[in-house]
C-alpha cells in the first residue's frame, strides 16, 4: 500500500505488483531436421565407354546380305568390344563377309540352331559382359547403349520390342499369350519374354547354359532362369524393324515348345507355382462333386473319392518337387570359366581379314611304351 501525502489518501497497490518479476517463457525448441537419406552409389558398370569388358554374340544363319551393315554400326559404336559372329552352318557368304570386318568368327559344320549358336558365342566370349544381338537387321544397333545402361545394378537387361516392332499379328497375340503365362508364374509382369535383344553377365549365364535348348527358345529360358535364380532383371523399351529374309520360326512347333520350356523352368526352381493351382482344382471339383451326389444320392461316388486322392498326390508330389528344387541350388555351384578352344567340338574359326590360316596343332602321338 503506497501513501499519497499531499492528498492524504491510501491508494491501493494491486498484488501483481509485488510479485517476483516471471521469468520469460523459454523459446519453442525448432523441430529436429528431417534424416536426408543417402543415396547408394549404383554398382559400376563392368563396361568401359568404348566397350572394354563387352562381347557382343552375335548367331547367324545365311545373313551373308544384312551381317555386313549390323558389324559396322557395331564397331562404329563400340569399336573396342570383342564381336564375335556365330555362323551356325550357313551356306551363303556369311563368314566370309563378317570376317571382312575384322571380327571373330566361328562357324558349325552345320545347322545346329539359334540357340546352340549362341552357346557357342557365350563360350567363346572373353568379356565380363555378354551382349546378344540377331544379324538379320530387326535390332537397331543404337540401342545398344540403352540394353547396356541398366548393367551393374541389373544382371540381365533385355531389350523388349513394344515401341511399333513390325512382327505380324498372329507373332503378337502368341508372344502376349507366353507373356501373360510367364507373368503369372514368375509373380513379375515381362512385357517381351522372346526378344533376343540383351546384355548379361557372362559368369551368370554360365550357370544356365546347359538349360539352354538348341532352338529359338533360348531368350524365354534365360530370363526364366535369370528370374527364377533371384537375379536383378530389366526390361528397356526399344524399336524393331521387320527381320530380313524369312523367319525361321514355326507358330505352331515352336509355340507348343515355348508352352513346354515355361513350364519346365518353373518346375525346376519354383514346383509349387504349378502343383499347387492344380492341386487345388482337382480338390475342388472332388468336393463339388461328391457333395452334390450325397445331397441327391446320398452316396459318394468312386469318381469324387479318385479325384480328390489325385489332389492330395499332386500337392505331395510338388512338396517333393520343392525339396529337390531346394537341395539343388543348395548343391549348386557356378560353372568354372574353361575357356574356348576353336579346334575342339567340331566348330571351325575362321579368321578375319588379312589373318593367316593356321591349321590346329597336331595331337603328339602317345608313345608306344605309355599306351
Amino acid at each position: 500500500m503506497n501513501i499519497d501525502t499531499q492528498q492524504s489518501r491510501v491508494i491501493a497497490t494491486p498484488p501483481e505488483a509485488h510479485a517476483a518479476p516471471v521469468a520469460p517463457a523459454p523459446a519453442a525448441a525448432e523441430p529436429a531436421p528431417a534424416p536426408v537419406p543417402v543415396a547408394l552409389p549404383s554398382p559400376a558398370s563392368p563396361i568401359g565407354p568404348h566397350g572394354e569388358g563387352l562381347s557382343v554374340v552375335i548367331p547367324a544363319y545365311n545373313e551373308g546380305d544384312s551381317i555386313g551393315v549390323i558389324l559396322g554400326k557395331i564397331r562404329q559404336l563400340k569399336p573396342a568390344a570383342e564381336v564375335i559372329v556365330v555362323d551356325d552352318g550357313s551356306s551363303d557368304n556369311t563368314a566370309p563377309a563378317a570376317a571382312s570386318h575384322g571380327v571373330r568368327v566361328v562357324r558349325h559344320p552345320y545347322n545346329k540352331g539359334n540357340g546352340a549358336a549362341v552357346k557357342t558365342g557365350i563360350r567363346a566370349a572373353r568379356g565380363e559382359v555378354v551382349l546378344l544381338i540377331d544379324a538379320d537387321g530387326q535390332h537397331q544397333p543404337e540401342d545398344i547403349e540403352r540394353v547396356l545402361a541398366g548393367i551393374g545394378e541389373y544382371d540381365l537387361v533385355v531389350g523388349a520390342r513394344t515401341q511399333g516392332a513390325a512382327r505380324g499379328v498372329v507373332r503378337d497375340v502368341g508372344n502376349a499369350f507366353f507373356n501373360q503365362l510367364a507373368s503369372y508364374m514368375v509373380g513379375r509382369p515381362i512385357p517381351d519374354l522372346t526378344s533376343g535383344f540383351r546384355a548379361m553377365r557372362r559368369p551368370l549365364i554360365l550357370e544356365f547354359i546347359h538349360l539352354l535348348p538348341n532352338g529359338y527358345s533360348y531368350p524365354t529360358t534365360s530370363t526364366l532362369s535369370f528370374m527364377k535364380a533371384g537375379y536383378n532383371v530389366q526390361f528397356v523399351p526399344i524399336r524393331a524393324r521387320k527381320a530380313s529374309g524369312k523367319s525361321q520360326i514355326k507358330v505352331i512347333q515352336d509355340g507348343t515348345k515355348f508352352v513346354v520350356i515355361i513350364f519346365r523352368i518353373i518346375t525346376l526352381f519354383n514346383p509349387m507355382r504349378v502343383f499347387l493351382p492344380l492341386s487345388l482344382v482337382l480338390f475342388a471339383c472332388g468336393m463339388i462333386y461328391g457333395l452334390s451326389n450325397v445331397a441327391l444320392n446320398h452316396r459318394i461316388p468312386n469318381g469324387a473319392v479318385i479325384v480328390l486322392m489325385t489332389s492330395i498326390l499332386v500337392f505331395l508330389f510338388g512338396l517333393i518337387s520343392e525339396q529337390i528344387a531346394a537341395m539343388r541350388f543348395e548343391n549348386t555351384q557356378r560353372m568354372p570359366d574353361a575357356g574356348f578352344h576353336p579346334s575342339g567340338g567340331g566348330n571351325f574359326e575362321w579368321p578375319t581379314e588379312g589373318a593367316p590360316v593356321n591349321p590346329p596343332a597336331a595331337r603328339p602321338e602317345t608313345p608306344p611304351d605309355e599306351r
